[in-house]
């Protein structure tokens, strides 16, 4: 556990790089707003010394990286000189950033016009508007005709875009969606992240709090799309319109008719809304990582807020997690978390908030942090003792209802997936599983050699 003024330079060097990057990067402007930020009239010399430091190191203000930045500010000369004062400085004034992300080196790639965009997609104009939907069919038109395969899976519905126009969004996922940064806090269908790096942060802490965003996809209107791809895409507003088009769509009347109404009918009813107009469908390969976009504004401030408390936040699509001491465990933190969750256009489902502590088991993500990542002791129990059925009274008696064809890619997947979250459970579930004699098929024959 960190200790108290741990806590407090964490977040009093966070409320400072906040201040640095409210306004433009220009010595005289940055020492005044971390003055403001400390409630000083005037900027101790401590102050001007820090400003000097930080424009030494960072020739433009990286706006993506503020975790970066508070700690480069921890590590200044005149962190230091302040720090030393009496009393020690603290943040009494959070100033908000501009709305503001980074291209990657290589940035969008360049779409002057639709015909530029239609040579990326490889379609011709009249395949452009269609897969677009620019006539706003998909909500009338039959199946055949559709865009989308619409599916249930549990409570979320599914539109999965058929073949050509998952195409086309792949393509915009590779060259006009995956060049653009994503905040630090952002972890879910992120290149080099993934479920560990999501939760590892919140390992051995003393406090979880966890929240979940209502109909995430379905909350991000086309309008907010358009908006994102205009000012960070830099994309012309003709090319950005079509762009939105392919990438969000509307439920078709019949499809929403048919589904039954759950006990919850208010969110039902507002799932409906939302749903009903152009949004993010859940199911295109382009929705996740213009979710985490979309987002950027509301990861920066939720991380801000646990900064201030000394916590620490992350983000695995639209599940929240905080940890750190017992200070989150109060009211006032969850009130403020969930007043920016609204302000940012989304609505926290409070029947999936969570809040636990290192006395009991900490999950996350189907996993338990107490102590490091690993699997739940019921699920690390029931995957040694199949591996070890396997290995001792042959694979073939352990098939049960699954297809026995696909058996061993089902056994070495859960595997795999162990190993993803904790190396040291993964090392000893591998050597198990090499003791498996997987030789013979299912029917008796030779097993095709692992790929």
């Amino acid at each position: 556990m960190t200790a108290p003024g741990g806590r407090r330079a964490a977040g009093t060097a966070a409320g400072i790089a906040t201040a640095l990057l409210a306004g433009r990067w220009q010595r005289r402007e940055m020492v005044r707003r971390t003055a403001v930020a400390l409630g000083l009239p005037r900027a101790p010399r401590w102050v001007g010394t820090l400003v000097g430091e930080v424009l030494a190191a960072y020739r433009d203000p990286p706006v993506d990286r503020p975790r970066e930045l508070a700690g480069f500010v921890r590590a200044t000369a005149g962190w230091a000189r302040g720090w030393a004062a009496v009393p020690q400085p603290r943040i009494v004034r959070w100033q908000p950033v501009p709305t503001a992300l980074v291209r990657r080196r290589h940035g969008v790639a360049g779409l002057p016009d639709l015909a530029a965009l239609a040579r990326l997609l490889d379609v011709d104009a009249g395949e452009l508007a269609w897969f677009a939907d620019t006539h706003r069919l998909e909500r009338t038109v039959g199946e055949r005709l559709r865009h989308y395969r619409w599916t249930t899976a549990g409570d979320r519905l599914l539109a999965v875009p058929k073949p050509r126009l998952k195409e086309v969004q792949r393509r915009l996922l590779r060259h006009v969606v995956g060049p653009l940064g994503v905040h630090d806090a952002a972890h879910g269908c992120v290149p080099g992240r993934s479920v560990r790096t999501a939760v590892s942060p919140h390992a051995g802490a003393d406090q979880l709090l966890q929240l979940d965003l209502e109909s995430f996809f379905a909350g991000i209107a086309a309008e907010r799309v358009h908006g994102l791809l205009r000012s960070v895409g830099g994309l012309p507003e003709p090319v950005a319109r079509t762009v939105t088009g392919l990438v969000t769509t509307v439920v078709p009347r019949s499809v929403w008719r048919q589904l039954p109404v759950p006990d919850d009918a208010g969110r039902h009813e507002r799932l409906g809304r939302r749903l009903a107009v152009p949004h993010l469908p859940q199911g295109a390969p382009t929705s996740p990582a213009l979710a985490n976009l979309v987002c950027f504004r509301l990861d920066r401030r939720l991380d801000g807020l646990a900064a201030s408390f000394g916590a620490v936040y992350t983000r695995y699509v639209d599940d929240l997690t905080f940890s750190g001491d017992r200070g989150i465990d109060r009211g006032r933190f969850e009130q403020l978390a969930g007043e920016i969750v609204r302000e940012e256009g989304f609505r926290p489902n409070r029947a999936k908030t969570r809040s636990t502590t290192s006395a009991g088991r900490q999950s996350v993500l189907g996993t338990v942090v107490n102590v490091r990542p690993t699997l739940p002791r019921p699920e690390r129990d029931a995957l040694r003792a199949l591996l070890h059925n396997c290995a001792t009274h042959g694979w073939r008696t352990q098939v049960r209802d699954h297809d026995p064809a696909t058996f061993r890619d089902h056994v070495l997947g859960r595997v795999a997936w162990a190993s993803s979250i904790d190396p040291v459970l993964g090392a000893r579930l591998r050597a198990q599983a090499e003791r498996i004699d997987w030789s013979s098929g299912p029917d008796g024959t030779a097993a095709p050699a692992p790929a």
